[in-house]
């Protein structure tokens, strides 16, 4: 569930965040290591996929725990964590974009997580940041993603439409509530949510204000997934991420609404992920060489 999930970690908080509010809280432009944007990912196997993972506006690395068991073997989920949630809870968390991938870009080359092939997966704000991960990529002369699957979130060029991050506390639930995202308990959606509103508006922030620029398409292939009943990310919004890409571009059509990541279509997402990542074969000489 969106904002349900939970985890711990020793300082006994759920989502791994330390006690208390945002007090302690750092500058985004200050360097992190690059293992915080990564936590508990260890070095792979130089056969293995990794799969960098994006969260939704507000997401954790929760919303990716079980993706392992369906995906096999072969993938290696790799989930980001973003400053202002988590065990960096205490960082301020970024409101523009622009920054945000460039230093998603540094964590990824700093982690070794580019080398020899990988492939991106982005959900909602995710699959924006995502995207532009994949071009800071290809600026700074690295190859891009081998896949890059973009879900639930309208093209790039589109965005810009909404204030949702301008919303008091009140409206702002009401959003999250109207999208499915507090889950088929409300009361303990909203009492999760509210632990993440500021990240969430942050986030928002980010996406409302980002203006996409026009550059040469990617050369990876996309895959985009939309579902029936979201009304942020239509059918045809989706459709539209066909000009971010000069590859091959491939459409999934699911039933649910924004959140339908965390619904029964889950499954046949995460299907059509194993088997478009099965296909994909990292270069094991260039990690080995690593």
């Amino acid at each position: 569930m969106p904002f349900t999930d939970r985890t711990r970690s020793r300082s006994g908080s759920p989502d791994g965040g330390p006690p208390g509010g945002e007090s302690g809280a750092v500058s985004p432009m200050r360097p992190r290591p690059a293992a915080a944007w990564f936590p508990g990912t260890p070095a792979g196997p130089y056969d293995v996929l990794p799969l960098i993972s994006f969260p939704y506006a507000g997401g954790t690395p929760s919303a990716f725990h079980d993706w392992p068991q369906h995906l096999g073997e072969r993938v290696r989920v790799v989930p980001v964590l973003l400053p202002g949630r988590g065990l960096r809870l205490r960082e301020e968390p970024y409101t523009v974009l622009e920054p945000l991938a460039r230093d998603v870009a540094r964590a990824l080359l700093d982690h070794g997580l580019t080398t020899g092939g990988y492939a991106f997966f982005g959900h909602s704000m995710g699959a924006l940041l995502a995207y532009e991960v994949a071009c800071e990529l290809r600026r700074r002369g690295e190859p891009e993603p081998l896949h890059l699957f973009v879900s639930g979130s309208r093209a790039p060029h589109l965005y810009g439409d909404r204030a949702d991050h301008a919303l008091d506390d009140d409206e702002l639930r009401a959003v999250v509530r109207d999208l499915g995202g507090l889950g088929p308990d409300e009361n303990v959606g909203r009492a999760y949510l509210d632990r993440r509103l500021p990240a969430l508006r942050a986030d928002l922030r980010a996406c409302e204000l980002y203006r996409w620029q026009p550059r040469t398409p990617l050369t990876t292939p996309v895959t985009a997934v939309s579902a029936t009943d979201d009304p942020v990310a239509t059918e045809v919004q989706v459709d539209a991420w066909k000009i971010t890409t000069a590859g091959p571009f491939a459409r999934l059509h699911l039933p649910g609404n924004h959140f339908f990541l965390n619904g029964p279509s889950r499954y046949r997402l995460l299907r059509e992920l194993r088997r478009t990542c099965d296909h994909l074969r990292p270069q094991t000489s260039q990690r080995n060489a690593s």
